[in-house]
């Protein structure tokens, strides 16, 4: 990779609805240009991500199904490019730790789309967190059910996806528990999975090497009476606060602090947090940044993932 110009060149892997909604967010941003998609099924594009590494690129952005994440992320990596990808990183620990190395190695910057802990909402509560004002956080309570489910069928693959509700949407409510409580280490997990070929149910429990413990649940085509139910619950021997979406929106969130029967709002809509993940990748592609361990929580996040599978099974 030759140095980062002031809007680094960025090439697409991946144009569906979440390739697309990234491409245009950082577009609007300003932060880099756009010069290449590669999606077969798009008109104009590329067929390849081979053909779209011989361009002269900064950068790849990767929204592609699940299992093509390592590959394609390694490869640009190998070359010197900046990677934004899409979540997973890999199907499991040793593949998202293989992809944390060869950026390491490359010392180029890596991103990954856990989008929830970039809106205000997650922002505020962490900082009650880590503030220490809702004292010690003793348990949490997560839940992510999609009324919907996925409408590819890859996702219900599960060579293709890793599982299903669990890796799709449980992944955020992982993310979330351990990056609002300073990722503290999990001592010990339990699941239980429902649902043929991949789940379509999950409930699981960590215990936190803290003491706290972590609940979360997740779903998809739920009868849930609305399109999704988001909500992180943070008890604390303080206080409390939760984030929580609004009449069933996936985008729509809501923070609040809890004093006994007292209620705060803290951030209410609305907040265009979607794309703001990428679009602060590409703002720190755009000042130069370099490798950033930070994406090795990733990895513990994937074998937390790893361990409930097993528990799971």
């Amino acid at each position: 990779m030759t140095a980062v110009a002031t809007r680094p060149r960025l090439g697409f892997v991946g144009a569906g609805w979440i390739g697309r909604s990234r491409l245009d967010a950082i577009e609007r941003s300003g932060f880099a240009e756009v010069v290449g998609i590669a999606d077969p099924a798009v008109w104009g594009a590329l067929a390849s991500v081979d053909e779209l590494l011989e361009r002269e690129l900064d950068g790849l952005v990767i929204a592609t199904p699940s299992a093509l994440h390592v590959g394609q992320a390694a490869a640009a990596l190998a070359r010197g490019l900046a990677v934004f990808c899409q979540k997973p990183l890999g199907l499991n620990a040793a593949e998202t730790a293989r992809v944390v190395r060869v950026a390491r190695d490359a010392d180029v910057l890596l991103g990954v789309d856990l989008s929830y802990r970039h809106t205000e909402a997650a922002r505020r509560v962490r900082e009650l967190v880590f503030a220490g004002e809702l004292g010690d956080v003793f348990a949490c309570d997560l839940t992510f059910h999609n009324a919907y489910g996925p409408d590819r069928p890859w996702f219900y693959d599960r060579d293709l996806a890793g599982g299903g509700c669990l890796i799709d949407l449980g992944i955020h409510l992982v993310d979330l528990a351990l990056w609002t409580l300073d990722w503290p280490r999990v001592a010990s997990v339990s699941s239980n999975l429902r649902g043929e070929p991949v789940e379509q149910f999950a409930v699981a429990e960590l215990e936190l090497v803290t003491g706290a413990v972590v609940r979360i649940a997740c779903s998809w085509n739920l009868h849930a009476g609305r399109d999704a139910v988001i909500e992180a619950h943070f008890h604390g021997t303080g206080g409390g606060a939760a984030i929580r979406n609004v009449d069933g929106s996936f985008f729509d969130l809501i923070a609040e602090r809890y004093r006994g029967r007292e209620r705060e709002v803290l951030v209410a809509p609305p907040d265009d947090w979607f794309g703001r993940a990428a679009v602060d990748w590409a703002s720190r592609l755009a000042a130069g940044e370099r490798y950033d361990a930070e994406i090795e929580r990733a990895v513990d996040v994937a074998a937390v993932l790893d361990d409930l599978y097993a528990s799971g099974r």
